[in-house]
Formats: structure tokens, C-alpha cells, sequence
């Protein structure tokens, strides 16, 4: 718990709507997860509220990782901050409020059109996360276009790691234009626990997943390589962060052409 206060408390600094909003998603995903045991519906093979549950812990993360990354455009960009935030933060919360009254009323939420309304909402999800998507570009535009005060290894990571992060979406794309995650298998079949990526087939949401959680990893990595590889205002720091971000695309470039041609993650029966 001290850990959580502390880094809620470094996040309230940076961005606060961010950080309250971050917390709220982490908070909600936690209660649905008391949900799981107390209900034995399954939609597509797994518990209705794993979705969710999954769905608010990764927002959380996300909306933290913003809290920390945009307050470094507040120098120059201050409205724009502001924009992106507040954008992120209402798209995230809509798309999660609608997955959360899908899996209430025991039905999918993604790729789900088997009545006008489930149509509708998948629709409305999907305008959610592009406007998301757009709101993204725009500030990896912006640190592309800016210096802040940072040192250049960390600054490259978080440049890299938007790109990737951009990566990442255009598979979410890719699955939209598939009208499914799964390729070579029907969805619903049988997944890893929790995640249930499929056993059986290729599956996009893998390479959706790594390109998406590479606005955590390859900043992070930046952070690292500037704070540990002396001098951090050299090259070869920034070669190091580059060259890390270069084994992440590879990474997931190579998970989605394993998807893409039918490969499991992991096989089994």
C-alpha cells in the first residue's frame, strides 16, 4: 500500500486528473476481479469479467504512464497537455464503460453485431479509440518537434516508445479489419489463462499487446540507459536506446507475423 501511495503521489505532482483517473481505473478493475468467482457465465470461453478487469488495469497503467510523459511538454505545450490528457482520459473511461455493460449483460463487446445495439456500441468503442489513436499522434508529434529538459536517451525512449505504442494500435486496427483478434481459428476457443490468447490459432491480440505496452518498456528503458551509461549527452547512449527500441519492434513485428500465419503463442490441445 505504501508503494501505491507513493507512486499515486508522484503522479498527482505531474498531471492530477490524470492520476485520480489512473487510480479510479485501477480501483474498478480490482472490484470487478471479486466479481470473477461469483459468476459462472462465460462469454467466449472465459468469465464475462475478465475483459474488463483486464481492459481497466492496462487503462491504468496507461493514463499513469501520460500523468508521468506529458507534464514534460508543459514548458511549451501547456494547452496541449491539457488536450491530450483530458481527451485520453474521457475515450479510455467511455470505451471501458462500455465493455463493462457488455459483460454485465453476458454478451461480447469487440466485434460484437449480433443486434443493433451491440453493433452500435461496438462502433461507438471503436470512434473511442480513434480519437485516442489521433490524440496520441499529436503528442508524439510534439515531442518529435520539442526538446524538454531531459537527457536525450530518456527523450528517445519516450519518442520510440509512442511510435511503438502507435504500432500497437495500427494491429488493433488490423484486427478490426479481420473482424476478429483470432486468425486461422474461430474466437472463443481455447486461450492461455487470463489472457486467453488462443492455443490453437494465431492470435493479433499478442502483437496488440507488446506494441501497446512499449510507451511503458522502451521509456523506461531511455530513463535507465540515460541514469546508468555515462556520459548520457553522448551517442552511444542514445545508440543503446535505439538499439532496445529496434529489439522491441523486431519482437513484435515477429509476434504478429506468427499470428498472422496462424501460430499459437503457445500451443497446446
Amino acid at each position: 500500500m505504501k508503494t501505491l501511495r507513493n507512486a499515486f503521489a508522484l503522479l498527482y505532482r505531474r498531471y492530477p486528473m490524470l492520476a485520480v483517473v489512473s487510480l479510479a481505473h485501477l480501483l474498478v478493475g480490482a472490484v470487478l476481479l471479486t466479481l470473477i468467482p461469483f459468476d459462472s457465465r462465460q462469454v467466449m470461453g472465459i468469465n464475462p469479467w475478465i475483459k474488463p478487469v483486464k481492459f481497466y488495469l492496462s487503462s491504468a497503467v496507461y493514463l499513469g504512464t501520460l500523468a508521468v510523459l506529458l507534464p514534460y511538454l508543459n514548458a511549451t505545450h501547456p494547452k496541449a497537455v491539457r488536450f491530450v490528457g483530458w481527451t485520453a482520459a474521457a475515450m479510455l473511461m467511455a470505451e471501458n464503460v462500455g465493455i463493462t455493460l457488455q459483460a454485465a449483460r453476458g454478451v461480447g463487446s469487440h466485434f460484437n453485431v449480433g443486434s443493433a445495439f451491440d453493433g452500435r456500441l461496438f462502433s461507438a468503442m471503436g470512434v473511442f479509440i480513434l480519437i485516442n489513436t489521433l490524440v496520441v499522434i499529436y503528442a508524439t508529434w510534439l515531442f518529435f518537434r520539442t526538446s524538454p529538459a531531459i537527457p536525450r536517451p530518456y527523450l528517445w525512449g519516450i519518442r520510440l516508445g509512442l511510435v511503438l505504442f502507435l504500432v500497437g494500435s495500427a494491429v488493433g486496427g488490423m484486427m478490426i479489419r479481420l473482424t476478429s483478434h483470432n486468425v486461422g481459428v474461430a474466437m472463443g476457443g481455447h486461450g492461455l489463462p487470463f489472457t486467453n490468447w488462443s492455443t490453437r490459432g494465431g492470435d493479433l491480440r499478442i502483437a496488440h499487446f507488446i506494441g501497446l505496452h512499449a510507451l511503458q518498456v522502451v521509456p523506461l528503458a531511455g530513463y535507465l540507459v540515460a541514469r546508468y551509461v555515462k556520459p548520457a549527452g553522448s551517442f552511444r547512449p542514445v545508440a543503446y536506446t535505439v538499439g532496445i527500441a529496434a529489439l522491441y519492434t523486431a519482437l513484435t513485428g515477429f509476434l504478429f507475423w506468427q499470428a498472422m500465419n496462424g501460430v499459437p503463442l503457445v500451443a497446446g490441445r
